[in-house]
């Protein structure tokens, strides 16, 4: 017997963070989200792009995948969905610092990009270092 058909849900399942004494980045793109216009009920679509350092959970990407999905027939204005989005994710995981950035497909001439950001009180990330770079080849012998 065929397993059941997955389904969107709105269910963001997470893990235990395998390192939280440290800070470290998540990146996550999601190329194909897509919702409905409230206005005129046509498809909108955009790229949503997560970047976040974990503190005692991080999300698992299937039920990130079926979450983003459940948005598909929603309608909803840019700025509402983005933000949305933002505040599940933070209720989920209670990352130390969440950014999300929308990069929403022209429409009627014009392209929207919606960014928010989640810092957690009292984190304070540590200065990033910077390393100086190597020429392309610099590891190799002739």
């Amino acid at each position: 017997m065929p397993p059941p058909p997955t389904r969107p849900s709105r269910q963001l399942e997470t893990f235990p963070n395998p390192a939280p004494e440290r800070d470290y980045v998540v990146h996550i793109e999601v190329p194909e989200f897509t919702c409905l216009c409230p206005i005129t009920g046509q498809p909108d679509f955009a790229v949503i792009v997560l970047d976040y350092i974990p503190d005692e959970r991080n999300v698992e990407l299937k039920a990130l995948k079926l979450y983003m999905w459940s948005y598909r027939d929603e309608g909803a204005f840019h700025e509402a969905v983005s933000n949305r989005i933002l505040d599940d994710l933070v209720a989920a995981l209670g990352p130390r610092f969440l950014r999300l950035t929308a990069r929403w497909y022209v429409r009627g001439g014009i392209f929207t990009t919606v960014e928010a950001e989640h810092r957690k009180p009292g984190w304070t990330p540590a200065p990033r270092v910077e390393l100086g770079s190597f020429a392309a080849g610099a590891s190799t012998r002739p």
